[in-house]
């Protein structure tokens, strides 16, 4: 898993009603923009990993094509682990390994918290806290999640413009 990530200019302003374009592989110099930084939530993670979700198969595609840049943490990675484990989705130790290693070679690990952390708003799942704060301490441009909680922030607009929760399918049409 890579532990770090370059920076560049930031993409454009996304809300989760009113979504922009992509911004274009390149500037309008020919510098290459920097891949848009996203925290998947496990519910996200599970659709794309597990299920394939045909629906959203373009989300995955940006992640393994490099547009997007999947921004973790150890306790996030954690999540996804324990919960491929569970019954109810029936995935035998080879399945939920190779879910789990999909996600985890495109994924970017933040391993030094921010020395002076901006104040987020409490989730009221406090099972969620670690995606806003996953997002914050990787300065991610979105938190893509279909977690009614996170989804309950994001139309208070609680975050103060540090990054922006989408639900997937507002993150498609981005």
């Amino acid at each position: 898993m890579s532990r770090a990530a370059g920076t560049a200019e930031a993409p454009p302003a996304v809300g989760v009603s009113g979504v922009s374009a992509m911004p274009p592989p390149c500037s309008a110099t020919g510098v290459a923009r920097r891949p848009l930084r996203v925290v998947l939530d496990t519910n996200v993670l599970l659709s794309l990993y597990v299920f394939a979700d045909s629906r959203f198969a373009a989300l995955r595609q940006r992640i393994d094509s490099g547009a997007w840049l999947a921004c973790s943490r150890d306790d996030c990675l954690a999540e996804f682990r324990r919960v491929l484990g569970y019954p109810l989705f029936a995935l035998d130790a080879a399945a939920q390994a190779a879910a789990y290693a999909a996600y985890a070679s495109r994924v970017t690990l933040d391993s030094d918290p921010p020395a002076c952390p901006v104040a987020l708003p409490r989730c009221t799942d406090r099972d969620d806290q670690k995606f806003l704060e996953a997002a914050r301490d990787h300065a991610a441009d979105w938190l893509v999640t279909a977690d009614k909680a996170l989804l309950r922030l994001a139309r208070r607009n609680r975050l103060g413009g540090l990054f922006h929760i989408l639900t997937p399918e507002a993150a498609l049409l981005a």
